[in-house]
């Protein structure tokens, strides 16, 4: 069976030290993956000042998802600049992909997007897609064609975008399996490959686990081997650093269950010749994680005329 590793990038440290760690353990697990790249600033001091105006800087220390920034880092935005992220990570992204791996953008400000999104306007939704875009062209020399929402924080206006950039496909959702999204009756043809396996951080928050344990709850997981394999997403500031040990241990986990490990890329060709469900998207909790993230709802109906009549329906909506 197949299981689809995503690697989110998103902070200085975890470019240029988290992501080649990783590059390195997966090419020594024979793993492929995809790494998703944020390519805007770098304010991850936001981000914790996000947590203590919402009372979550106990949590966040307890779960080590603070610990897991430097002082310099822990400034950024606020106190200090915040560092260009497709400026300074450039050689990084394009040693990973020279190294084999899918690469795919992430978020222009990642922080801002998190925090954001489902407030804006859809002109801001568009203008960081395209600023994100352009920068991960300018980097490496063609468009993305895989794009991660951070923090699962997708909504319409988004969804509708990946389609008109021209995004191949995202992993922008929560979910079961591959499923073709759909927002109050309207399909969008970008195809949604979800996340469907509880992450490591998640797990040690929701059930303050240790990190060994949280393992063994994943690997527990996945003993079944499920008709559409699975979508685990990883993150260059965690599994790159201290949960390192606890990857390696996944990875090889994984082996001995019989999977092949790939990236979004493959494991998307890999089912291309089965039919593609039609799934609502909804915005629910996730436990572990504060908040609701977009999760795949319901099937809405199967290929047939009425979704084009459906599209033709919306077609004269606003962006």
């Amino acid at each position: 069976m197949k299981l689809a590793i995503k690697i989110d990038v998103d902070g200085l440290g975890p470019a240029l030290s988290g992501a080649p760690r990783l590059a390195d353990l997966l090419e020594n697990q024979a793993a492929g993956a995809s790494f998703l790249f944020s390519v805007g600033p770098d304010r991850s001091g936001t981000h914790i000042a996000h947590l203590l105006q919402r009372g979550l800087i106990g949590r966040a220390w307890r779960t080590r998802r603070i610990r897991r920034y430097s002082v310099n880092a822990a400034l950024f935005g606020t106190l200090l600049p915040a560092p260009n992220l497709a400026e300074q990570s450039a050689e990084v992204m394009r040693a990973v992909r020279d190294r084999g791996f899918e690469t795919g953008v992430r978020a222009f400000d990642h922080v801002h997007w998190r925090y954001t999104m489902t407030r804006q306007k859809p002109e801001w939704i568009a203008q960081q897609i395209n600023l994100a875009r352009q920068r991960y062209t300018d980097v490496l020399g063609e468009p993305p064609t895989l794009h991660g929402a951070p923090g699962w924080q997708f909504n319409r206006n988004a969804c509708r975008l990946t389609q008109r950039f021209d995004f191949a496909y995202g992993s922008d959702t929560r979910g079961t399996h591959p499923f073709i999204p759909v927002f109050d009756a309207e399909v969008i043809s970008c195809p949604q490959l979800p996340t469907t396996l509880p992450t490591l951080d998640e797990l040690v928050a929701k059930e303050a686990m240790s990190g060994d344990a949280a393992v063994a709850r994943l690997l527990e997981l996945t003993e079944e081997l499920p008709h559409w394999g699975h979508v685990y997403s990883a993150n260059a500031a965690f599994e790159g650093f201290k949960l390192l040990p606890q990857f390696e241990q996944l990875l090889r986990g994984w082996r001995r269950q019989g999977y092949e490990l790939m990236s979004l890329r493959d494991y998307l060709h890999a089912f291309q010749d089965r039919e593609m469900p039609y799934h609502e998207v909804l915005a629910e909790a996730v436990p572990g994680r504060p908040g609701t993230v977009a999760t795949q709802g319901k099937e809405f109906l199967g290929p047939s005329e009425d979704l084009t009549q459906l599209n033709d329906d919306h077609s004269g909506d606003s962006e």
